[in-house]
């Protein structure tokens, strides 16, 4: 379990201020563009985007629409995250100093997936969003490795990147998904069910390796499970009403979301006892 640790008294550089400031502008462009981009304040939803392939009836692993109301908590982490990262006490925070770019990488990364989407690109969505998770996957290991410092900042960090962390683990299969629908491949040998069901199971695999890397940080690792099963859940709920009625997939995705929710709970507790 990580423990927390005092910063040095270190007078701050001044790259450690351009950092600071950078990351504090940028967040402010990533997230009001993101927000405007996926139709917020009007235009055209993310929903409607690219011939609706990205909408919650598009295939039978998109979660339903009220899922997305998580993005609101993500945003608003990463608001409080860009500030916090910005106080002069935090200047020197080694622990801010090793993800705050990578924080403002994954934040640009997700306006430009709201970009290309609105331009009508499945297939490029499916790019970006598989780099934004690669970069999250790294803010998670250097989260699981870094002993907390700052209080505040730490769990405001750890809390945010395992919710953004384990929201776009759902949406890359649900993206995945979408581009295979779109690309008519048609439903590769196997079936809507049986693919389907393959696609939440790999998200329930996915929840136990996060769970089983990340036990010693259960302010990361936790949020990561939440996320999941929160996204899975919804998959589950918008199989049990509207045109994709499918009680298999729907039963797999409720079983999966179970899964992400204890396997990190499981995890932390076995750490602590050894």
């Amino acid at each position: 379990m990580n423990t927390t640790i005092s910063t040095a008294a270190h007078p701050a550089t001044s790259q450690d201020r351009v950092r600071q400031v950078t990351v504090l502008l940028g967040a402010v462009v990533a997230i009001v563009g993101a927000t405007i981009g996926s139709g917020a304040f009007g235009g055209q939803p993310i929903a409607e985007a690219a011939d609706g392939a990205l909408s919650a009836t598009a295939t039978p692993v998109a979660p339903d629409s009220p899922a997305f109301a998580i993005w609101s908590v993500i945003y608003a982490g990463l608001a409080v995250f860009a500030v916090v990262q910005a106080l002069p006490r935090n200047a020197t925070d080694p622990r801010l100093r090793a993800v705050a770019w990578w924080v403002l990488a994954s934040m640009l990364l997700n306006a430009l997936w709201i970009g290309v989407v609105q331009a009508g690109s499945v297939g490029g969505s499916v790019v970006v969003i598989v780099v934004l998770l690669a970069v999250l996957a790294r803010l998670f290991v250097t989260l699981v490795h870094l002993a907390h410092t700052n209080a505040v900042a730490s769990t405001v960090t750890d809390v945010t990147v395992g919710l953004y962390l384990g929201w776009v683990s759902i949406a890359t299969l649900a993206n995945t998904a979408a581009f295979l629908a779109a690309a008519d491949v048609g439903e590769l040998g196997l079936g809507a069910t049986t693919w389907s069901v393959i696609l939440v199971a790999a998200g329930a695999v996915l929840s136990i390796a996060y769970a089983l890397y990340g036990s010693s940080s259960p302010t990361v690792v936790i949020p990561v499970g939440l996320a999941m099963a929160w996204g899975l859940m919804w998959i589950g709920l918008g199989r049990t009403d509207g045109p994709l009625v499918d009680e298999t997939v729907a039963t797999a995705a409720f079983v999966a979301a179970g899964v992400a929710l204890l396997a990190p709970l499981v995890t932390t507790l076995a750490a602590r006892r050894r």
